[in-house]
């Protein structure tokens, strides 16, 4: 039947028969149609309309196109980021396996560093003890401080911007390894720098110390008192003799034991007339009892140049030589000084003599 004849006795109709109508009509035409309430006829969408029991033309505008569009854009862009997080739980990419291939390598490279760093640490203090042991002993130098040598480690931690790291533990401990072997390396190198600007004025250290008397004894019949406890001549008590006497004709030649620097020249309470030599290399000698002296304050000395003579002034009871040597300001035994004046047996001869002396000059 035609769609307006049923409109036209629908209207005619009870309402009760209207709607029975209605109903009839869309259990016979509107299920049958996929039982959906729009379809779409070419390039046109139609939408069932219950009310008058036929399908209205759904019109088209711009504003529903592009509201359309920016959901299934919306939706489409969730989702895909949803299934991407979801992804990244559950499977790696090719990126994140390579990186943590890398970071897998990195941590053997920092594992096998840390140890070459241990081994070099090892050799390192190897060399610092050769350095204070050996070669400073050798040029008689001061051997350098642990205190310089672990100075600017400790205090402030320096390493907290690598807490948050993985591995942490390693990148610090491997970092501050590096630190102080830097530092001890750069603290060996000016000490060896040092060792070197030695070893470059050997002779002229050699020079410098005390090797010989300080009179022509070649009979070593000049030899008195030497060091230790002795009799004090004028005061009659025990005192210790810290140096030598050589007894001698007052006006004897007195000799420069080393090369060196006239320190001090003049008179002294105890020593009456004397000489003071800085030889460098911390090494220093004292003449007294001169009748008189022969180089001024700062005059430069050679070994065996005459600096003075033999007297008998200060507290003496007759002429004689009184000699000191000091080492760093200390006062040590001549007697080991006289290694190029001096063969094995005329040494022993001479501390033989001296130490037999039982009472001093001064």
């Amino acid at each position: 039947m035609p769609l307006n004849k049923l409109n036209l006795r629908c209207s005619e109709e009870p309402e009760e028969l209207k709607i029975v109508a209605k109903l009839d009509y869309f259990i016979n035409f509107g299920l049958p149609l996929f039982k959906i309430n729009h379809f779409r006829m070419g390039i046109t969408n139609y939408r069932f309309n219950p009310d008058t029991l036929s399908f209205d033309k759904i019109e088209r505008n711009v504003r529903t196109l592009i509201k359309r569009m920016l959901g299934y854009l919306s939706t489409g862009i969730v989702s895909g980021i949803i299934f991407f997080f979801i992804f990244l739980q559950f499977f790696e990419t090719p990126v994140t396996k390579r990186l943590k291939r890398e970071n897998q390598q990195l941590v053997s490279q920092f594992n096998l560093m840390n140890k070459d760093i241990e081994k070099i640490s090892k050799a390192l203090e190897d060399i610092q003890m050769r350095d204070d042991n050996i070669y400073r002993v050798i040029f008689e130098a001061n051997p350098i401080p642990s205190a310089i040598r672990m100075a600017g480690f400790g205090g402030a931690n320096r390493y907290t911007k690598l807490e948050s790291m993985d591995n942490a533990e390693l990148l610090s401990s491997v970092s501050r390894k590096l630190d102080i072997l830097s530092k001890q390396a750069y603290i060996q190198s000016k000490s060896y720098d040092e060792v070197v600007k030695m070893v470059m004025g050997k002779e002229k250290m050699l020079a410098s110390i005390p090797s010989i008397q300080p009179v022509s004894n070649k009979n070593l019949k000049m030899t008195a008192s030497g060091w230790g406890m002795r009799m004090h001549p004028i005061y009659r008590i025990p005192r210790f003799h810290y140096g030598m006497d050589f007894t001698a004709p007052i006006g004897t030649q007195v000799f420069a034991t080393g090369n060196g620097i006239a320190k001090e020249v003049g008179r002294n309470a105890g020593y009456g007339n004397i000489v003071l030599i800085d030889h460098g290399y911390g090494y220093e000698t004292l003449y007294g009892h001169l009748s008189r002296t022969n180089v001024t304050v700062g005059q430069t000395v050679k070994r065996g140049d005459v600096i003075g003579f033999v007297g008998s002034t200060g507290a003496s009871v007759g002429p004689h030589l009184h000699y000191e040597v000091m080492k760093n300001g200390q006062k040590v035994n001549p007697q080991n000084y006289y290694f190029q004046d001096l063969n094995p047996a005329e040494y022993d001869k001479m501390i033989s003599i001296s130490t037999n002396m039982g009472q001093s000059f001064d």
